[in-house]
């Protein structure tokens, strides 16, 4: 039996041509042969041209995800098999598929897998799904991942507001093995932090960071640091390894506070301070008081989750940026990151612009970094390049 057909529109069939994944459903013409979510589906051009294969959700925006261009292969355990078995080789290549380091194993877009991470921590992993299809056969996904590594446990990770958007139904469970009992130890350039899988921020652990928080550290000898969205500490324990003289991270969770305290214990190192309450709020609050800092980092959460959500997004950012030029001593380093993907790298820079202008200080912008490598970019869906991080010296 022949499968569901998804027909574009005239003049719409050109990206995907050039293998980006996503197909909204503003280039869908029509469909034929009735496709059900989260089925697979053929999609050809106006001119009955085959394009792709792909798996078919009715309820997302992104209504078909695009995943081979070979007319003759199927969506089976055999294909998606092969695509985690290359995702598996890159990180072995890059030395991070080990049980002492926490690492993503599958990023989405960028491995040919649409719709679904996954994160290794020590002797187990996290799943986590952002499309319906693909969530549809997370079995499957167990089977293969149960097949290819063996792991003590398997559990699934839902993100917050994901379910509306793809019409998910799902929730944080284990669903392979057993889980971890507390937490689990990762290494991450010299240090240990704790992970909980199954209560923890994102899968666990921020593992797109990992990098970023080594470059950010090289700075903070000598210097205060200020550690903003601070959750587990990684930011500020780094730099206090590398001879920082006091931290100071900010976050508005109790839980990611004792995380990051309990982190410092371990590693035996401080003076830190951990201040629980809103960042804006606290930012102000050092402000009047005076408080100065040789290097601030901010790591905020996504503050632009769709286009109609940009501009204030912006807003954010600036306010953020403002707050943290206040707070820092001439000749600091500022290290702002950003991890809304509809926030490109240029915007970030010309918020910078404007509040070095607005606060009368200089800004030269010394590293514009990504995510660690084990989070590749699609060249194909450049969309796929989230993380942002300038690390800047501010006049």
């Amino acid at each position: 039996m022949s499968l569901p057909k998804i027909i574009l529109k005239q003049g719409k069939a050109k990206p995907f041509y050039s293998r980006h994944p996503w197909v909204f459903a503003g280039a869908i013409s029509k469909t034929e042969n009735s496709p059900t979510d989260g089925a697979e589906v053929e999609v050809f051009s106006s001119e009955g041209n085959f394009i792709a294969r792909g798996l078919y959700n009715s309820q997302s925006k992104i209504q078909v995800r695009l995943y081979t261009w070979n007319v003759d292969q199927p969506l089976d355990k055999d294909f998606f098999k092969s695509k985690f078995q290359n995702a598996i080789q890159l990180r072995n290549d890059l030395g991070l598929n080990n049980n002492e380091v926490g690492c993503r194993l599958v990023f989405s877009e960028a491995d040919g897998l649409s719709g679904l991470c996954v994160d290794k921590y020590g002797k187990w992993l996290v799943m986590q799904f952002t499309s319906l299809a693909m969530a549809s056969r997370r079995e499957m996904f167990a089977d293969i991942l149960q097949e290819l590594l063996n792991p003590e446990g398997i559990y699934l990770r839902t993100e917050k507001g994901i379910g509306k958007l793809e019409g998910i139904s799902l929730q944080d469970e284990i669903c392979r093995g057993t889980p971890p009992e507390g937490t689990i130890p990762i290494q991450e350039h010299g240090l240990q932090f704790m992970v909980n899988l199954t209560e923890g921020q994102k899968t666990g652990y921020y593992l797109d960071q990992r990098d970023n928080r080594l470059e950010a550290a090289k700075l903070a000898k000598g210097r205060k640091v200020l550690d903003v969205f601070c959750y587990g500490g990684g930011f500020s324990l780094h730099a206090l390894k590398h001879g920082a003289i006091e931290t100071v991270g900010i976050d508005q969770s109790a839980s990611a506070l004792h995380l990051a305290a309990d982190n410092a214990k371990r590693n035996n190192l401080g003076p830190s301070r951990w201040i629980l309450g809103s960042a804006f709020e606290t930012l102000a609050e050092l402000v009047k008081t005076g408080e100065k800092f040789g290097v601030v980092v901010l790591d905020p959460p996504k503050f632009a989750r769709s286009r109609s959500a940009i501009d204030e997004a912006i807003k954010g950012y600036r306010r953020l940026n403002t707050l943290g030029l206040k707070l820092l001593e001439p000749g600091g380093f500022l290290v702002s990151c950003c991890c809304s993907g509809l926030i490109t790298m240029d915007m970030m820079e010309q918020i910078l612009a404007l509040v070095g202008a607005d606060e009368k200080r200089d800004i030269q912008v010394l590293q514009r970094r990504g995510p660690s490598p084990d989070h590749p970019v699609a060249a194909t869906c450049l969309e796929s390049h989230y993380l942002k991080c300038i690390i800047t010296r501010v006049m």
